[in-house]
């Protein structure tokens, strides 16, 4: 009896030592940061700007994308990206030559108050309708 109970304790312990171990070296230690993209729209007039604050979560690339302009597509903007105090938009990365699916790109060293605006650079002749899409972390 003596012998065979050694026999299933060996038989059984590989498998009772692969069942201990909880910790699994396949999983990542952090998250994987997720993109945010919000789209603004609006009405941009001669010789006017208009700037869009938004709130970046986590540290990562930031860039605006020109996506509409209406009626004249071709027409040439000015597109920037900031730091946002609540009235105003600091600009530290701009483009005063944009076009449709222009992007300006930055980096976000750390989490906090953003902007982006675009703006008539001389060339708006009539009301133009716009959106942009700003893309985050």
């Amino acid at each position: 009896m003596l012998r065979s109970t050694v026999c299933c304790a060996l038989l059984l312990a590989p498998l009772a030592a692969g069942c201990g171990d909880d910790n699994n070296s396949n999983l990542p230690d952090t998250p994987t940061p997720v993109s945010v993209t919000e789209t603004f729209s609006g009405n941009l007039n001669p010789n006017g700007g208009r700037t869009h604050p938004f709130a970046v979560l986590q540290a990562g690339a930031v860039s605006v994308k020109l996506t509409a302009l209406s009626p004249d597509d071709t027409v040439t903007v000015g597109l920037s990206l900031g730091t946002w105090n609540g009235q105003v938009c600091q600009i530290i990365l701009r483009n005063d030559a944009a076009l449709l699916n222009n992007t300006v790109i930055g980096t976000a060293q750390q989490t906090g108050q953003f902007c982006a605006s675009i703006y008539d650079v001389g060339q708006l002749t009539a009301s133009t309708d716009y959106s942009i899409d700003i893309t985050h972390f």
